[in-house]
């Protein structure tokens, strides 16, 4: 099989066809039209610098939290307001509440912050949509049951009582690294989130509004006889009422004023911000750290023309998206892993490793590899700079996940400069076996991050104030290892082999920590195990295979419900989509599962829902941030995975002469 066709006639691309096809030759011409089309419609959302990235889409507590930021410094603009309020109208759900995932639930804290944001753009109480979202949000226990950072952000209008919210003492940041909690025992994200929060909470900045502008009708039973403070555990003896007894202890020595080390952790808080601005696109280049900066330098006093502001203010401004009746906000951008992908799949495909297009995308995301050293080298002291970020300015924080993937593309590229690309790709292997947790997994931005207890702490109800080794990311450095040349017998790869059979689920998936879900992780999984050479035959690789055989769908796609992170049994379960087939049969594929009818409808599926222009469209969210809180939509995932299957499935039919 050709699968380096030239373009197809595109009558050929989208049409339907069938499970059975008359001829193996058929198939064949089929399934090289299709990839040559995805190849075609990849290149041509190619920057011309070289690299791709794909628009990165959230939920709409970004819009409600613009709206918030540019209120509470006053440089609201009203337009740009109508126009996120659009947005955030746009995704109400019939409930009259908002989900964090389209399709999905009504979410409280979601809910809370579009109503909030709406009001603040000028909608009343009793606008249709606030009315039915005020049922909603009343029915689901009102504001004082919202999370942790929705309830700071409303006490900045003094909507809450900073007496009742978590408190968050900027000195945590004076504890050192070897005492028992501090801020490098907690993920990378939450530090750079909580770090800036904590000088906000310090401060407890106040920014009055109309009275009809807030949100009181929001209490259950009203503001002033609800109970704000948080709920003790029913078990006495229990790490939450621990924390929560630390809590109101620090909420009281804020009230008696004994704070003798105030003035010493802010500077310290303010230092560890402001050089974490320097080499990055903002604060850990992602939405809440960056809007958290801006607000806690203008209560240190930095004014609105200060350079430092400015420069904040611009990266955080460069997340949105405005067109003409809308505007929006991303979580972050991702064009070290968009183009590492999309190298990787268009190598896949037979792009040649010297074309100049591919070049060029080698060229630009070399000159993204970390030098310097970062957050990770706290807990990796032996470890040297060697990894890639996920953004395009982003030093302190390379993580492992993007540093192997981007391995994987150059081992598919011929760079001019051979030994510099050499020496770049053995620095990066180099810092990623450095980064191997205890347990022999990996995380993704740091090691031995898993003290499992801090999830207890009362702030950290964002459901992600860990980063522990997960299988996703060791699969995926197992495959870029062997790649390498590194076996099944390296002391490291034992390790992550152990850690991958122990991670496995009783019906032979495996859980996807930053993909959904179980898909996402069993397909990651298996491509490492084959990778590295393990006998396909092996029962972790078979009992793998035949769940994805089972969860694939009527239509012969795949598909899976972002609530199988709250309901574990609804693993694999979801209307197909795109990316998600392409996950489950590069899984099969690599467990060996080249004749069963499950991989012939897979492919079915991809060719029947492939546009004339070569494209896919998906609307669900099949990426994640936070399991059960945020969640993402990587708008090229529709693109590159697909066209992954498709040829690795030709490749496969091709040597197996099928």
């Amino acid at each position: 099989m050709d699968i380096n066709s030239p373009d197809p006639n595109p009558a050929a691309v989208g049409s339907e066809p069938q499970l059975r096809f008359g001829k193996i030759e058929e198939l064949g011409s089929r399934v090289s039209a299709a990839i040559a089309a995805a190849k075609k419609y990849l290149f041509s959302e190619q920057h011309e610098e070289g690299y791709w990235c794909g628009e990165l889409e959230a939920d709409t507590t970004l819009e409600s939290d613009y709206i918030l930021l540019h209120t509470l410094l006053g440089t609201g603009n009203s337009q740009r307001f109508e126009k996120a309020a659009q947005w955030i109208l746009r995704h109400q759900n019939n409930d009259g509440g908002w989900s964090i995932y389209n399709g999905g639930p009504s979410n409280l804290s979601a809910s809370v912050k579009a109503y909030f944001g709406l009001k603040l753009a000028g909608y009343t109480a009793d606008h249709p949509a606030l009315h039915k979202a005020r049922e909603k949000i009343l029915e689901l226990g009102g504001v004082t049951e919202v999370n942790t950072f929705t309830k700071i952000y409303l006490c900045f209008f003094g909507q809450y009582d900073y007496d009742a919210v978590p408190a968050i003492p900027p000195e945590i940041v004076l504890f050192p690294n070897w005492f028992w909690f501090n801020i490098y025992e907690i993920s990378s994200w939450s530090r750079a989130i909580l770090v800036p929060l904590s000088i906000c909470y310090a401060k407890k900045p106040f920014k009055k509004i109309p009275r009809e502008m807030g949100v009181e009708e929001l209490f259950v039973g009203g503001m002033q006889k609800s109970r704000m403070h948080l709920h003790w555990a029913k078990k006495i003896v229990s790490w939450r009422n621990f924390f929560l007894v630390l809590d109101r202890l620090t909420h009281w020595l804020e009230r008696v004023h004994v704070r003798p080390l105030r003035s010493i952790a802010l500077k310290s808080a303010e230092k560890w911000m402001l050089e974490r601005f320097e080499m990055s696109d903002g604060l850990g280049a992602i939405y809440p750290s960056i809007m958290n900066s801006i607000i806690a330098l203008r209560c240190l006093g930095y004014s609105l023309d200060d350079p430092q502001v400015i420069r904040a203010m611009d990266e955080f401004e460069k997340l949105g998206i405005e067109e003409e009746e809308t505007f929006r906000m991303q979580p972050c951008v991702s064009p070290v892993w968009d183009t590492a992908y999309a190298v990787f799949a268009l190598a896949e495909a037979g792009v040649p490793a010297n074309d100049p297009r591919m070049v060029k995308s080698a060229d630009w995301i070399l000159q993204k590899q970390v030098r310097t050293v970062g957050d990770w080298k706290v807990k990796n002291p032996k470890g040297q700079p060697g990894g890639w970020y996920f953004e395009f300015n982003n030093e302190f924080y390379p993580d492992v996940d993007d540093s192997a993937m981007v391995c994987l593309a150059l081992s598919r590229v011929e760079h001019p400069n051979g030994r510099y690309q050499r020496e770049s790709v053995q620095r990066a292997i180099d810092w990623i076996f450095s980064m191997q947790c205890k347990n022999g997994g990996w995380a993704s931005f740091d090691k031995d991050n898993d003290r499992m207890v801090f999830q207890y702490v009362p702030f950290a109800d964002h459901n992600a104030m860990l980063d522990p080794p997960t299988v996703d990311i060791t699969g995926r450095i197992m495959e870029m290892l062997a790649t390498y040349g590194y076996t099944k017998d390296h002391s490291a790869v034992k390790k992550a082999l152990q850690f991958v059979k122990n991670e496995q689920e009783p019906d032979g998936s495996w859980f996807g920590r930053w993909g959904v879900n179980y898909i996402y992780g069993t397909a990651l999984v298996l491509r490492g195990l084959e990778a590295i050479g393990m006998d396909l035959h092996e029962p972790c690789i078979q009992q793998g295979a035949e769940w994805l055989r089972m969860v694939q769908n009527a239509d012969g796609g795949w598909g899976e419900t972002i609530g199988s992170y709250d309901d574990p049994t609804l693993r694999g379960q979801g209307d197909s989509t795109p990316s998600q087939t392409a996950w489950a049969i590069l899984g099969l594929l690599a467990a060996g599962d080249t004749r069963s009818d499950s991989v012939a409808r897979g492919i079915a599926y991809l060719m029947r829902t492939q546009n004339q222009d070569g494209s896919w469209n998906e609307q669900l969210y099949t990426g994640t941030g936070f399991p059960r809180v945020f969640y993402l939509m990587y708008h090229l995932y529709r693109q590159y995975f697909p066209l992954l299957a498709l040829t690795t499935y030709a490749k496969v039919m091709e040597k197996t002469g099928n």
